[in-house]
């Protein structure tokens, strides 16, 4: 059992290291960014539901809405200073997994997690994903003290001691409260990459974990390590636990995707503009910098020479 734990996780690593580097040495082009209106209104109608629920599903906030002309675009973002380059080199790949993790949600995910609301009452779905939230601490933790943010990590100390203890093992949040006021600290390693300065190199999607980039896809490395799901053993359990929580967090975020999916003409495009631009904002929101980014358009191959 260890030779094989131990096997799994050379395996990861060495294949995050590959997307990471191959991320980091991609040259950031300029592109014509030339975004669909269609997907632009469909990521702004979208906005109000993803972003309160960022959190509780993983469905990245959509975002605001982008002028149709694309020079006037353009200038603003010149006006603002560089933009980093999201190509889309595994286009094909990225939209067959996109395809795949569509059909898993509408054929397993969706009427599982809708026949589970029925069952269990909101308020205990909330209290489970504070569960499952609380036994995110080391991830956040490690990610505060590695970008020298030792406030925010002094934060999640007290927030894990308090939560456990009275929160009865995390399915309450009386940190939170008024009184103490400690919140959580939005972060993960993808975001401690970034304040180092690594880019997101290429748009990426994931089977099952959905959109990503070598930059973000470190974090599952992290989370493989560090959350504590992870050394439950036999390893069903810890396939039980882990698909609890997206069935959990799931239940509590029905429709939202489907409003994103219904409204957009190109449906891979919207998620793959509303995941970006979550990611700036995250890192926006984290150090204060604003990162930008121009999309490379579906099918279309980077200008030379510009």
């Amino acid at each position: 059992m260890k030779i094989i734990f131990v096997m799994k996780s050379f395996v990861c690593l060495a294949v995050l290291f590959i997307f990471l580097v191959a991320g980091c040495a991609h040259s950031p082009a300029r592109t014509d960014s030339e975004t669909q209106s269609g997907s632009a209104s469909s990521t702004s109608k979208a906005k109000t539901t993803t972003e309160t629920s960022a959190d509780l599903s993983g469905t990245p906030a959509s975002p605001g809405n982008k002028s149709a002309n694309t020079d006037e675009y353009d200038d603003e973002m010149e006006e603002e200073g560089e933009a980093t380059t999201i190509a889309d080199p595994l286009e094909p790949f990225n939209r067959a997994m996109y395809h795949f993790n569509d059909k898993l949600y509408f054929w397993m995910l969706k009427p599982v997690a809708k026949g589970y609301g029925e069952v269990v009452p909101e308020k205990a779905r909330i209290s489970i994903k504070s569960f499952f939230s609380n036994l995110g601490f080391p991830i956040r933790f490690l990610s505060c003290l590695l970008q020298a943010d030792f406030t925010g990590a002094a934060t999640e100390a007290g927030r894990f001691s308090v939560n456990t203890l009275w929160g009865i093992g995390g399915l309450m949040d009386p940190a939170a409260g008024k009184e103490l006021d400690l919140q959580k600290q939005d972060t993960d390693f993808g975001l401690t990459l970034a304040s180092y300065g690594v880019g997101h190199g290429f748009y990426i999607v994931w089977p099952v974990l959905g959109p990503s980039s070598p930059r973000d896809s470190v974090d599952i490395a992290g989370v493989y390590f560090l959350d504590p799901a992870s050394y439950i053993t036999p390893w069903y359990y810890d396939a039980v636990t882990k698909s609890m929580k997206i069935v959990n967090n799931t239940s509590l975020s029905i429709g939202e995707y489907e409003a994103l999916q219904k409204a957009a003409i190109d449906p891979y495009v919207a998620m793959r503009d509303a995941y970006i631009q979550y990611r700036l904002n995250k890192v926006k929101g984290k150090s204060g910098k604003t990162e930008k980014v121009k999309l490379q358009q579906p099918g279309k191959k980077e200008e030379k020479g510009k």
